[in-house]
């Protein structure tokens, strides 16, 4: 008995140890890229020419490894998680979690963004400014509906999707091949099958350990090239208080509502943000929680101790649908532009829009400039002056990183909850 206290003691050291090891590993990296953050955007504000060549070099780089990792781990994710638990309850109370958490953050979002939208009370544009702008205006957008945008959802090329990368198409070839795996009678083919994916899954997340380790010299030459665009007043914006409108909206969002969730389920919001701080950063600079998307799993895996089963499940999910920035962005610019365009924008008429910006985030897919062709079409469609756009689009990066930054901080949350909520509850839990 006391030989079996003794064994039980050291195991107990060893997890402790083995813990310790983990949080201080953890530790050493946020500093890490804390530190990369902070010297990319010194060295990026000199002016050095080849130095910013070069950072814009890696930068790019990085951009096309996250790129070509993106779309095979939000494909492989959903068909590994539904093939393996497609028909079982668990599949359903996950998404119900990952839906109701997400249309609430969501909400929440595009009503912070309306309230200060009417207290701040953007004026109009000079009218010959908004005639300008219609030049800068991408040119293939405007010929664009929204009707086409999710007609182009629906896949009629199993490979074309992959090849464009269109996340939400990918989404539902992977969804219906998924639960395809689930219903088919369990032959020999079927292991085989599924064992086949399952590898292929294991060399996915071995290479986005090998990018998430030189992931700081990607922070340093991110940051770089936003301290030398801001250097050389390539994104200096001008539209004032509706600018402060989308800025402050996304980091009430982001500082108060979304930490205020975790805490009203029990969470440590600090704890949580400092795991998926990865996650975070990247979004930031690479402005897609679709190629963010790697880490972000990573990082709940491995960092938040977050059941695969429902990270694999919520995080792919969430990537599309998740988008609490976007909601809020879509609705302060298409009251912006009716406003400009002569509209009356009666509170009715506002908390109208404000749910048709939420369903238009839920359906826009997590890639650059996302937000502003969904906005671009809503406005289009409408008759409003969609020169503003144009005057939009040189500010729109800084938005766009802000935004991208907040929604993968969402998904985080409402996966940090789902996995809080049915912890210990799920059918083998303890397996992906």
């Amino acid at each position: 008995m006391e030989k079996e206290n003794k064994n039980i003691s050291i195991e107990k050291q060893a997890e402790e140890l083995i813990l310790k090891s983990r949080h201080n590993h953890q530790s050493k990296q946020v500093i890490l890229w804390i530190a990369a953050l902070i010297v990319g955007g010194i060295l990026g504000g000199l002016g050095n020419t080849m130095l910013n060549q070069m950072f814009a070099f890696v930068a790019t780089v990085f951009t096309r490894l996250f790129q070509f990792i993106a779309i095979p781990t939000i494909s492989l994710t959903v068909i590994t998680t539904l093939a393996s638990i497609g028909v079982k309850k668990d599949t359903g109370r996950i998404f119900v979690h990952a839906l109701t958490y997400t249309l609430l953050t969501t909400i929440c979002a595009a009503a912070i963004g309306l309230a200060l939208y009417i207290v701040v009370d953007p004026g109009n544009l000079p009218v010959s400014l908004v005639n300008a702008g219609v030049e800068q205006v991408p040119e293939k957008l405007t010929h664009i509906s929204y009707y086409d945008h999710f007609l182009s959802v629906i896949p009629n090329n199993i490979l074309q999707p992959y090849l464009e990368g269109n996340a939400l198409s990918v989404m539902i070839i992977s969804a219906a091949v998924g639960l395809s795996l689930a219903f088919m009678p369990k032959t020999e083919n079927h292991a085989v099958l599924l064992k086949g994916i399952n590898g292929l899954q294991e060399i996915l997340f071995v290479l986005i350990k090998a990018i998430i380790w030189a992931l700081p010299l990607g922070i340093l030459a991110f940051s770089a090239q936003l301290s030398a665009q801001i250097a050389t007043g390539i994104i200096v914006g001008a539209l004032g208080k509706y600018t402060l409108v989308i800025i402050v909206g996304n980091l009430i969002q982001f500082f108060i509502v979304l930490p205020l969730y975790l805490l009203a389920r029990g969470l440590n919001p600090v704890k949580v943000f400092k795991k998926m701080l990865p996650a975070i950063t990247l979004a930031f600079f690479s402005k897609s929680s679709a190629g963010t998307l790697p880490v972000t799993l990573a990082s709940a895996e491995e960092n938040l101790k977050v059941n695969p089963k429902i990270s694999r499940f919520v995080l792919p999910i969430c990537t599309t649908i998740n988008m609490n920035g976007c909601a809020a962005f879509i609705l302060v610019t298409s009251l912006f532009l009716m406003q400009n365009g002569g509209f009356e924008l009666t509170l009715p008429m506002m908390i109208v829009w404000l749910f048709v910006s939420v369903i238009s985030a839920v359906g826009n897919a997590g890639v650059p400039m996302g937000c502003y062709f969904l906005t671009l079409s809503l406005m289009s469609s409408v008759g409003a002056p969609i020169g503003i756009m144009g005057i939009i689009l040189p500010i729109y990066t800084i938005i766009d990183m802000v935004e991208t930054a907040e929604n993968v901080w969402s998904d985080a949350v409402v996966c940090a909850m789902t996995d809080h909520d049915l912890k210990g509850t799920l059918s083998d839990s303890k397996n992906a």
